[in-house]
């Protein structure tokens, strides 16, 4: 994986673009393992307060509606930040964006419960520091598209990025876990507490020693530059906006299922105990996300097309899941309802290397401000679908209405994608020197 500091990446712009160095073999390593980390930790921060949503409605007398806005508070600030934190990782480096994002919201997730005891009115406290959580975290994986294209080699791209995104669901795992046995013996503040100190960790490590070393370069026309009509012809071409339309689906269906899947369980089996439902998914879809990436890797080993290959991990995260989303829709058993969603959330796993990975095949030079701005996207109507699943489980009392509502934007995102997805590389006729 080693490449030499004055060799240019494959098809990597030259001119005004500066030339990026790849991590060699023993800095990859380094960077995996602390990336692995803080994405784990990233999805423990991120899955407290669903973990903890039914403690804190019961604790707050808040009904389906509040709990729906105070989860989807978390969306309108994580629209906000995507396309700024793609756009400053791509120009000083994803790395020190990362961290500095971590020790923030490390900090506003251990501040959570002083937030809750501060005000009376407590929809609009949680609300407020679930906006500052989306705001902080905003910034993460469009920093790690913008670094991984940047310094990781095309050929590993999938693998690595499928081995990182394995985190999201030890960070999923560990939430659900470690919040079933606090929420048991102690409190829901306990976990907000824990997590939030693992995370601001986290960060001190890896500016101490990670990046002590490594010096700020500031490039003044960055990878991803390009003048704002050009940011138009871009989002105009097929290949780019089937990716962002499948993406946005993709990842609202995902945010729909992180936010409500540990209320559907507490409601519909209140005698089971929520270390079953809260960690069978998540430990299963390790090992899952990590069998895709050789999955995609064996695939392109055999010549399939690399085209080929990313519509059939997003066929699979897409198709399979939602048909097991809709045998949920109908079952009484709780062994039954696990293996459903153990199922389902172990296919979309493969999403990891279908659009997550797509964006750096379509534009390298902008990788981060454009996964950005499909995050953006995402996180939008995910605010909308989180926040409109309450209103419909409090008018219909009725989960099936919301696993429906997965499986129809799943549908609408796949189709597109399978018609107009590609591969080719289509920023080097769109690159400028103009700034944004």
């Amino acid at each position: 994986m080693e490449v030499p500091e004055d060799e240019e990446a494959p098809g990597q712009l030259g001119g005004d673009v500066e030339r990026q160095r790849h991590w060699s073999r023993s800095e990859a390593r380094f960077w995996f393992v602390s990336l692995f980390c803080g994405t784990c930790l990233l999805y423990c921060a991120r899955m407290a307060m669903p973990v903890c949503a039914v403690s804190m409605a019961t604790a707050f007398h808040w009904s389906k509606i509040d709990t729906g806005l105070v989860l989807g508070g978390f969306f309108w600030g994580y629209c906000f930040t995507q396309i700024l934190g793609g756009h400053a990782s791509d120009k000083v480096g994803g790395e020190r964006v990362l961290v500095l994002s971590a020790a923030l919201w490390s900090t506003v997730t251990m501040v959570t419960p002083l937030l809750s005891r501060l005000s009376s009115h407590s929809v609009l406290s949680m609300t407020l520091a679930r906006f500052l959580m989306g705001l902080l975290q905003g910034v993460f994986f469009p920093s790690l598209a913008s670094l991984c294209s940047q310094r990781v080699l095309e050929a590993e791209r999938g693998s690595l990025m499928s081995a990182i995104h394995s985190g999201t669901y030890l960070g999923t795992l560990l939430a659900g876990g470690l919040g079933s046995v606090l929420l048991e013996l102690y409190s829901w503040e306990l976990l907000f507490y824990s997590v939030g100190a693992m995370s601001g960790l986290w960060a001190l490590v890896v500016s101490n020693f990670l990046l002590r070393d490594e010096k700020v370069v500031v490039q003044k026309k960055p990878q991803g530059t390009m003048s704002r009509t050009r940011w138009l012809s871009l989002c105009q071409k097929p290949s780019v906006w089937s990716l962002v339309l499948a993406h946005t689906c993709m990842s609202s269906s995902s945010y729909m299922l992180l936010s409500w899947l540990p209320t559907y369980f507490d409601e519909t089996f209140p005698m089971e105990s929520g270390s079953i439902y809260n960690v069978v998914p998540w430990l299963v879809a390790i090992p899952v996300v990590l069998c895709s990436g050789w999955m995609s890797g064996v695939l392109l080993s055999r010549g399939h097309s690399l085209s080929t290959v990313r519509k059939v991990m997003q066929f699979i995260a897409m198709a399979v899941s939602s048909l097991f989303l809709v045998l949920l829709s109908g079952t009484t058993s709780i062994t039954a309802a696990v293996t459903y969603v153990t199922i389902a959330v172990s296919a979309s796993t493969f999403s990891s290397c279908g659009t997550s990975v797509n964006v750096q095949d379509l534009t390298p030079s902008c990788a981060g401000a454009l996964y950005g701005f499909m995050n953006m996207l995402g996180a939008f109507m995910g605010l909308l679908t989180v926040s409109f699943s309450g209103y419909l489980i409090e008018v219909t009392s009725s989960w099936a209405m919301v696993f429906s509502l997965i499986t129809l934007i799943n549908t609408v995102g796949l189709g597109i994608f399978l018609v107009f997805g590609d591969t080719r590389r289509v920023d080097l006729d769109l690159h400028s020197t103009v700034d944004v």
